[in-house]
């Protein structure tokens, strides 16, 4: 890590800082503050309105699990962002329609192609987040492919995920949070 983590129970002196605590704590649950919080509420402002804006990507979506998972996942591997992918890999992996197989693909599948294991809607969430992560433009059958999965609503989510996770990787690899940056894919179980 490039700065040093916050304590795993800060005690703020301003009570404005220590709500915003209180709310990064409530929506971790028993889970505890995350090496990730604790090195945002470096500055508690940009950490109130990061645990706001993910608990609206994480909880407050239509797209289903394995669907939002899959695109962080894939942002995670395309940014060899790998705290992300500790994180979520297993929360992938939980979903029911998700298997192994799945997850050696996602993290063995080269940019911009296609792998056999996935069926269409995570096929074109994968050639999505690849646009959108790697192009940054998003060509229109693409896009089209996404949409016609997912209705205008799930289009919006899906993007909305696959931008708000590769602002999370850049943070995480910038600042090295986790300590994972010297990890290579090779050493993903």
């Amino acid at each position: 890590m490039r700065v040093p983590y916050i304590p795993s129970n800060p005690q703020f002196s301003s009570p404005q800082d220590q709500e915003i605590v209180s709310r990064v704590q409530k929506r971790r649950g028993s889970s505890g503050l995350l090496e990730l919080d604790r090195a945002l509420l470096h500055s508690p402002p940009v950490a109130d309105g990061w645990n706001s804006f993910l608990a609206s990507i994480r909880s407050h979506t239509t797209i289903p699990d394995s669907i939002r998972e899959l695109a962080i996942c894939r942002v995670a591997v395309l940014n060899r962002a790998w705290y992300e992918w500790d994180q979520h890999a297993p929360l992938l992996l939980a979903c029911p329609e998700i298997s192994q197989s799945h997850l050696d693909a996602l993290l063995k599948t080269p940019a911009h192609q296609e792998s056999d294991v996935f069926d269409e809607p995570h096929a074109a969430v994968m050639a999505y987040a690849d646009a959108m992560t790697l192009d940054v433009r998003v060509e229109d059958a693409v896009f089209e492919r996404v949409k016609k999965v997912f209705g205008d609503k799930g289009a919006v989510e899906v993007t909305a995920t696959v931008a708000t996770y590769n602002c999370v990787s850049r943070f995480l690899v910038a600042l090295d949070v986790g300590e994972c940056n010297g990890r290579g894919i090779e050493s993903i179980k």
